[in-house]
């Protein structure tokens, strides 16, 4: 939909020609055969990369382990960075279970072809037909070789008719005696002992507790025996929280309010219902008005002309939009509309859709009870020369039934109960438009009626440090700090927000010259999300500036050290790497030399002038690894830089080279 909503919008501009029937056999091929289904295959029986998800983009492909044959596909493996042969998920079997698979297939052939014809079929028909029926997109939310493990258990059976067929075919040669244990012990190590060998690191889930501890942060984050009712996402924000509650009994006074189920009459149901400590939530739609097929999409409509008065233009108070899209009089619905048309003919369109509710107006005004939000706590009594007397906000052309449902607890709650949501996304919807009245509380984003202006469109809601700091403190980590745990994936997608979070807590915490909390907070940080561990380098920038706003220069300097090191070693790699491959790779290039380069400025921003003056010149070697690409043997052509990141401040390559003149004129510390 997204990208069908991106194609209309710029019809003006380009001619989007559809596809022929050569180009949709060639993604069926290409993406769906190849991508999504042989990519997975070779996993399983050849070898990963590793663990990070594969977007078409060089990450999550198979590998091997035979170097050469890796290049071919994946350029060169020689000088790989620390942090690639250390992922836990690069493992690489040598085509050996893949080879003993093919021995098995032909051994099976030529032993009894109706039975290797019935487990082909089986095989394509957990495999490829799946991919075939199915026809999976581009950019899934995740990898999606688990619906296609039917393919590989037949694919194993072939492995075991393998070892079998290397004894059939030396049995004339060898004793039974010798050759039947001689096979099955070098069978057994080239096979399964190598597979547990490589694989036990990335599937041992002993000691790791992160998932839960993410999920009770999140439940901490709200306000306790109050009512609070979280707004989640989906699977990731909401499946822990689940457990937490339901299997140890953790902050059940917490009403977890799932929005992807929320367009369901049956979830809807039990959201209205007591659960746990937490009351039903408050809401005056009834099931009859919410059931499945009725209200599932509203559409705003323009009927001034109907009315004679401009109801687009006026804004209502939220009862009396919960009460229009409630009601079943006849005006509320489509086929009011048309009904006084006359060029319109009633019999084309469906019944069920004549009888869709519409709004005429999209302005909505939220009334704000300030004696509810201060007697429930939703905001402090020191603030409430801040609180707004009402929000207003504007709706899309068309909302849904999670969206529906939404504006009407907002409505019946009447700020009585404080409401969070979990920012598992930043689209508009998920905070009922209402981002500019947020107060981030932890991991989740409380509704208050105070306006806080958004810097850009990820720092949102403002904090109070002295709440925030109190409930980051309290934070169980769940072993996320510890060496001997495999930090999976998600793990490492959740310290997104951790770090994001703790990092915006420490800057108002230094604003407000709090800074030995500051400096407890990056302490923690650094402790619970090493960085090896965690990855997503560019969130660990504002720790390494804090440090020495705190004071902690000593600190600063080591943790530079480590990010240094990173970019160092996939500069290194790049550099070793032919020309025409380098092109290949210049996105990624130029993307490390500027983060590498934001870690130098922020020693010159705080007037770190030696180290600044040594990390410039050992940095700029690195720059003139890279020259050819901005310039050739008369030195004219030069390589813009993209402009896609607000952060870079420069346009085109050889500005990434400091100069160390500019230092001489910087002021010095103390």
């Amino acid at each position: 939909k997204q990208y069908i909503d991106f194609l209309n919008g710029v019809d003006e501009y380009i001619e989007v020609l559809p596809p022929s029937l050569w180009d949709n056999i060639k993604y069926m091929v290409d993406f769906q055969f190849g991508y999504m289904y042989w990519r997975y295959f070779m996993w399983n029986f050849t070898g990963k990369q590793n663990d990070v998800q594969g977007r078409f983009n060089g990450e999550g492909n198979w590998l091997s382990g035979i170097r050469f044959i890796d290049a071919m596909r994946l350029g060169s493996q020689d000088n790989l960075p620390t942090e690639v042969l250390e992922n836990k998920g690069r493992n690489t079997y040598f085509f050996l279970p893949f080879l003993l698979g093919l021995i098995g297939i032909i051994f099976q052939i030529s032993k009894n072809p109706k039975q290797f014809w019935a487990l082909l079929l089986f095989f394509l028909f957990t495999g490829l037909a799946i991919q075939f029926y199915t026809n999976p997109y581009t950019f899934q939310p995740r990898e999606r070789d688990y619906s296609l493990v039917g393919s590989f258990y037949v694919f194993a059976l072939w492995i075991g008719l393998g070892v079998y067929g290397i004894y059939d075919s030396f049995k004339s040669i060898l004793a039974p005696k010798v050759l039947a244990p001689g096979v099955t012990l070098v069978c057994l190590l080239a096979v399964p002992t190598l597979m547990a060998y490589q694989n036990w690191d990335d599937h041992d889930r002993s000691n790791r507790y992160t998932a839960n501890a993410s999920a009770k942060a999140y439940l901490d984050s709200c306000q306790k025996d109050s009512g609070s009712i979280l707004f989640t996402i989906g699977d990731n924000d909401t499946f822990p929280l689940w457990y937490s509650q339901e299997i140890e009994n953790y902050r059940t006074d917490v009403r977890i309010v799932c929005t992807s189920l929320f367009e369901t009459d049956w979830y809807i149901d039990q959201m209205k219902k007591k659960a746990y400590d937490s009351d039903p939530i408050p809401s005056s739609i009834t099931h009859e008005k919410y059931r499945w097929g009725s209200r599932d999409v509203l559409y705003q409509q323009t009927v001034d002309g109907l009315f004679n008065r401009e109801i687009s233009k006026s804004r209502w108070d939220i009862s009396d939009f919960i009460d229009w899209i409630d009601s079943d009089k006849p005006t509320t619905k489509i086929k009011y509309i048309f009904s006084q048309q006359e060029n319109i003919d009633i019999d084309a369109y469906s019944e069920s859709f004549l009888n869709t509710v519409y709004y005429p107006t999209n302005k909505i005004r939220i009334p704000v009870n300030k004696q509810n939000v201060l007697s429930s706590g939703i905001v402090k009594q020191k603030d409430a020369d801040q609180i707004v007397d009402y929000i207003d906000i504007d709706l899309p052309s068309a909302i849904t039934k999670k969206s529906m449902m939404m504006l009407d607890l907002i409505a019946q709650n009447e700020w009585k109960r404080p409401i969070y949501f979990s920012g598992g996304s930043f689209d508009d919807v998920e905070y009922i438009w209402m981002k500019d009245y947020l107060q981030l509380d932890g991991m989740a984003y409380k509704l208050v009626p105070i306006k806080t202006d958004r810097g850009n469109g990820f720092d949102m809601g403002r904090i109070d440090t002295d709440l925030m700091y109190g409930i980051v403190k309290k934070w169980n980590w769940g072993n996320s700090g510890s060496d001997d745990i495999y930090h999976d994936t998600q793990t490492r997608i959740q310290g997104l927000s951790y770090r994001s979070n703790l990092a915006r807590l420490m800057e108002k915490l230094i604003e407000e010259e709090k800074f030995e909390k500051a400096k407890e907070i990056i302490d923690l940080s650094l402790e619970k999300m090493p960085v090896e561990k965690f990855g997503f380098y560019t969130i660990v920038v504002p720790f390494i500036d804090g440090y020495y706003k705190v004071g902690e220069a000593a600190k600063a300097k080591a943790l530079f050290g480590k990010m240094k090191k990173i970019y160092q070693e996939r500069l290194a790699y790049y550099a070793a790497m032919e020309i025409d491959e380098q092109y290949q790779n210049i996105d990624d290039i130029i993307s490390d030399m500027e983060a590498y380069r934001r870690n130098i400025d922020v020693l010159i921003d705080n007037d770190d002038r030696e180290t600044a003056e040594k990390e410039t010149l050992i940095f700029n070697e690195y720059i003139d690894k890279f020259s050819h690409f901005y310039k050739n043997g008369s030195g004219d052509e030069e390589l813009r830089l993209p402009d896609e990141d607000p952060d870079l401040e420069q346009s085109q390559l050889p500005s990434d080279t400091i100069q160390i003149d500019t230092l001489s004129s910087a002021p010095t510390g103390n």
